[in-house]
């Protein structure tokens, strides 16, 4: 059963359920109201129909035969004809038109009838009618008369299958016989009534439900649109469409708030597999790029083995050259291979030796080597005296010696270098500047992907494999912290990194003063000029 249908159910049951209940509460409420009205009739039709079986039957003191006191009238029971003690004979359960003694406001088929002490009728009984046939008498049952002598009006049926509803009180009177008056007023207009408003009550319950479930059924198609929507806009995402988003999304209501989380959702279900994409591709591309580079010094050692299996070895010249070129290639391949490793490493967030480290100290090293390495690019260095910062004091240097040969190598013969430390809210930043080609714009965004160099004109043999800013990202990644690269329209380009140096390590905040790892040349500057070294803020 669909959601649709259980909530239209639900609903017309409840509509239902408060239907019946109104229109029994309405019915029931009629009905006294009705016999609260008729209850008064009965009494009063009481005290006439008293006179009026008085007369009939002969007991009233104007009459010719008066019973003895303390004694009860006695009449034939039982027999089709007799002769009444009153005087004038008068076939039993025969019932006059009308008696004498009635006020002629009773309703028409008033019953009435006077009953002795054991509740067994005592005389004629009378009816008034006003015209037309007599409705049948009503089925009154000696014990039950016996028992409603007390005078609270109740129901019962008339003779013929209760075809009428008859309400009854049973009166004591005051007399020397001990006799009880039994009126009974017919509830035909009574039962017409109710029967009406049953019917009315029926139809219109009957309406409102029909009319309920119609506009229900309408209502909660319309409501429940946007989750079918949902639903077909889900299955379209299941077929492989990860850009598509459920509406409505807003937050006004309970379905719009479902398509808020919904999109939220499917958004991080679309950037999760765009990353799985973009990862399997660069895995891709770093295997292919790997084996590439793998494959060239491998070539190479492979090629000088044949050289030496050619006749090399009885040539002294040939074979040491062969040798010499085998082991620059199982170099370069062990280069390669390391940082093959050291990829996968920090790419796996192993375990950095994170120690408090005088960051300038460590500058100082890696530019005071490169000076060594390529006296032809004067390398130039902007820092404080000492800047502590958490990190690898080992990877930092790695970091900067390959950020350092990379302007090297892309910087003209003399071109300078430059370096600087400048201390930000919570960080620091380190930049190196040179003044080469710089970087295209549409290759800024891969210059720091595995294996990628920007000049694809060079040969494979000429400067490294294109894993430097790799590494430069990846440790940059592991300490936390950022890299990236601005490269001005006229050529040079600065690549930078920050790494995270919260002021809660810094000792003038208050906290303990951290141990600190300076390099042999801050050590020798400060000793110079007689100071002692100390984290700046």
């Amino acid at each position: 059963m669909t959601l649709r249908v259980r909530l239209i159910l639900v609903l017309v049951g409840v509509v239902a359920a408060g239907l019946v209940i109104t229109d029994v509460v309405t019915y029931t409420q009629l009905r006294s109201f009705l016999l609260a009205r008729v209850d008064p009739q009965l009494k009063v039709a009481s005290f006439s129909m008293t006179r009026a079986l008085y007369s009939a039957n002969g007991l009233g003191p104007h009459l010719e035969f008066v019973p003895p006191s303390g004694s009860v009238p006695r009449l034939p029971s039982g027999t089709t004809t007799g002769q009444a003690p009153f005087g004038g004979p008068f076939p039993t359960g025969s019932v006059p038109a009308g008696a004498r003694g009635g006020s002629g406001l009773e309703p028409a088929g008033t019953y009435g009838e006077l009953i002795g002490p054991n509740g067994v009728r005592v005389g004629k009984p009378i009816l008034f009618i006003y015209g037309g046939t007599p409705p049948p008498s009503p089925a009154l049952v000696a014990a039950t008369l016996r028992s409603a002598r007390g005078g609270q009006p109740f129901d019962v049926p008339s003779e013929h299958h209760g075809s009428i509803t008859y309400r009854v009180i049973v009166r004591t009177l005051n007399d020397q016989h001990h006799l009880a008056v039994v009126v009974a007023i017919p509830l035909s207009d009574v039962t017409d009534t109710l029967g009406r408003l049953l019917w009315v009550e029926v139809l219109v319950s009957l309406a409102v439900l029909t009319g309920l479930g119609a506009l229900a059924w309408w209502i909660v198609r319309r409501g429940l649109r946007p989750l079918e929507d949902m639903a077909a806009t889900a299955g379209e995402i299941a077929g492989g469409e990860l850009g598509r988003r459920v509406t409505p999304a807003e937050e006004r209501t309970e379905v719009g708030r479902l398509g808020l989380a919904l999109n939220a959702m499917l958004g991080e279900i679309e950037a999760a597999f765009a990353d799985r994409a973009a990862s399997e591709d660069r895995l891709r591309r770093f295997l292919a790029d790997a084996s590439h580079e793998l494959r060239t010094p491998l070539t190479s050692i492979r090629g000088y083995a044949e050289i030496f299996d050619l006749g090399a070895s009885e040539r002294p010249a040939d074979l040491a050259t062969s040798m010499r070129h085998i082991r620059e290639e199982a170099k370069r391949m062990n280069v390669l291979v390391d940082d093959l490793l050291l990829l996968a490493r920090l790419d796996h967030e192993r375990p950095l030796d994170v120690r408090q480290t005088d960051v300038v100290g460590v500058l100082d090293t890696a530019v005071s080597a490169m000076r060594l390495v390529a006296p032809g690019h004067p390398v130039t260095l902007s820092s404080p005296d000492v800047l502590v910062v958490p990190c690898d004091p080992g990877r930092l240097r790695q970091l900067v010696d390959n950020l350092v040969a990379n302007a090297i190598s892309h910087s003209p013969e003399g071109a300078p270098v430059e370096v600087r430390v400048v201390r930000g809210a919570g960080s620091v930043r380190i930049e190196v500047t040179d003044h080469g080609p710089g970087v295209p714009a549409e290759e800024q965004g891969r210059i720091f992907e595995p294996f990628y160099r920007a000049d694809f004109a060079r040969a494979r043999t000429e400067g490294g494999a294109g894993l430097g800013l790799a590494i430069v990202a990846a440790i940059a990644r592991a300490h936390g912290g950022r890299v990236g690269l601005q490269s001005a329209p006229g050529g040079g380009a600065t690549f930078w990194f920050e790494l995270p140096a919260p002021r809660a390590l810094d000792p003038d905040s208050g906290g303990p003063a951290p141990s600190v790892v300076l390099s042999p040349q801050t050590t020798n500057r400060f000793a110079k000029a007689g100071e002692q070294p100390g984290p700046v803020d």
